[in-house]
């Protein structure tokens, strides 16, 4: 290699003048064009994923203004299932309103307390134009449940489908969640039985004045008569649509459900005679003497539970004692329920145990429970946990060929609404004042058994969910017929003529 060659090698040229760089130079330009052709793929893709997506909710406007029926002629690849799969999940248009404010409401007693007062809130809510923080569950009661509303209830179902009446949140914003916590908020108990005008003229200007109003106490602060009927029917759609249960208890409640059909009809029996109710209502009816004593000392460590000093054998006169397990089975045979029905027992711990549900038993040897019916296993998510337990024993109740309640706590008057509204179903709603008038003149060997099966049978003929108008009581709301367990409005026949043409 002469001289000349080695001056172009050392200078980076080839052995025609040409750079021995120009590869490097070519390299660096395919970095340069490759991350533009990159770019360029980019735009493409975001762009035809922006037109894809404008399609989409074209669509669903298109399916929501014209509804299921535009989909009837497709091909049967493109059914109204699939469409339905395909599409986003249609929503009820969202209701457009100035937001006076925002309520907050802390529900107290048991499941099915809860579960009404929930739907007068939405009402209150919808009528004064408020924004409703989705519902705190009582856990300071005697079942002392832990559960949150998303714990019991569907809660995305629950806003989303009210979405059209009333806006509900899962919590407050921000900035006014800074004012709760420097205590800038106004607590109250609304006063019971309270007419509609009541939020409109008492509590609205106190939202208005403070944004935020919590009402800490809801148990029926909402008149059960008198309402304008467009809320009475929106409590009705609160109950019997929005209230979900979550997919799990949905799903165990099926199954309970399955297991009992699959043996044939089932009554449900609302056996209200546990620890807790005796010693509230100081019920002590077949008790012995140390489980009277046991049911004193417990009314007496709460409390809340203002009656202290009852006299039981007046209140069971009066009617206002649940029945017992030995006056249910009398009362179930005298109305010939057939002794080979499943009897599932809708009721925590029945107080005495076996030794008071023995007689029960011998008439019904069907008895069973959601605890005979599942496995440990099935139910260990829901052990201390009264409310989901509850909801469990609601779906099967309101399912149940019969459903026949010992006492009208709040379960049985929900239940027994909700029954209505699905159809009448057969709900033997017992005359307790009358029933234990009759069962002690049995006992007591006034009556042979087909005259006290015949006084039984009269007394409850009309007492069996039959369509009805609700008792209205003025001045005295607690004695009246309570909305949910017949709301009327929202049944068929639901106008007032229908109805009293049938009374």
């Amino acid at each position: 290699m002469d001289e000349r060659e080695r001056r172009r090698r050392r200078w980076g040229l080839g052995p025609k003048g040409t750079a021995l760089g120009d590869s490097r130079v070519e390299k660096l330009k395919s970095c340069i064009v490759f991350p533009r052709s990159r770019v360029k793929l980019w735009i493409i893709r975001a762009t035809t994923m922006v037109l894809l997506w404008t399609c989409l909710v074209q669509l669903t406007t298109l399916g929501e203004l014209l509804g299921p029926s535009v989909f009837k002629g497709w091909p049967c690849c493109f059914s109204q299932e699939s469409a339905a799969s395909f599409l986003v999940k249609s929503l009820p248009p969202k209701r457009v309103y100035q937001n006076n404010g925002y309520l907050m409401v802390s529900c107290n007693g048991g499941l099915n307390q809860m579960r009404a007062a929930i739907c007068d809130m939405i009402a209150i809510a919808r009528y004064l134009n408020v924004t409703l923080i989705v519902p705190e569950l009582d856990k300071t009661s005697f079942w002392a449940d832990p559960s949150e509303f998303q714990d019991i209830f569907d809660v995305d179902h629950f806003i989303t489908s009210l979405r059209d009446e009333v806006r509900i949140l899962k919590e407050l914003p921000p900035r006014l969640k800074r004012r709760v916590v420097l205590g800038m908020i106004y607590t109250m108990p609304p006063i019971s039985w309270s007419d509609i005008s009541y939020y409109q003229d008492q509590v609205l200007p106190l939202i208005r004045k403070y944004k935020v109003v919590h009402l800490n106490r809801t148990d029926a602060r909402l008149a059960n008569n008198g309402q304008p009927f467009e809320i009475q029917k929106l409590r009705c759609r609160v109950n019997f649509s929005a209230l979900k249960f979550t997919p799990q208890i949905e799903e165990l409640g099926k199954k309970v459900i399955r297991l009992l059909r699959q043996k044939g009809r089932f009554m449900v029996l609302h056996l209200r005679y546990e620890m807790d109710m005796l010693a509230f209502s100081g019920c002590n009816q077949g008790c012995n003497k140390e489980e009277v004593e046991e049911l004193t000392r417990m009314r007496y460590a709460y409390p809340w539970w203002k009656e202290k000093i009852i006299n039981s054998e007046l209140k069971r006169r009066d009617g206002l004692c649940p029945l017992t397990p030995e006056e249910t089975a009398l009362t179930l045979r005298a109305l010939d329920i057939d002794s080979s029905i499943q009897v599932y027992i809708a009721a925590g711990e029945i107080y005495g145990g076996t030794r008071r549900m023995a007689s029960l038993a011998a008439a019904y040897p069907n008895l069973v429970r959601k605890e005979t019916l599942l496995e440990p296993s099935e139910l260990r998510f829901f052990q201390n946990h009264s409310s989901q337990m509850a909801a469990l024993d609601y779906l099967v109740s309101l399912e149940s060929d019969i459903f026949v309640p010992t006492y009208d706590g709040n379960m049985a008057k929900v239940v027994e609404g909700h029954r209505r509204h699905l159809g009448f179903k057969k709900t033997i709603l017992l005359d307790r004042k009358l029933l234990v008038d009759l069962i002690d003149q049995y006992n007591a060997g006034l009556f042979m058994w087909n005259e006290f099966s015949a006084a039984v049978k009269e007394a409850h003929t009309e007492r069996m969910g039959n369509p009805a108008k609700r008792l209205v009581i003025p001045d005295r709301p607690k004695e009246e017929d309570y909305f949910y367990s017949n709301p009327w409005e929202c049944l068929e026949p639901s106008n007032e003529s229908e109805i009293s043409s049938i009374m």
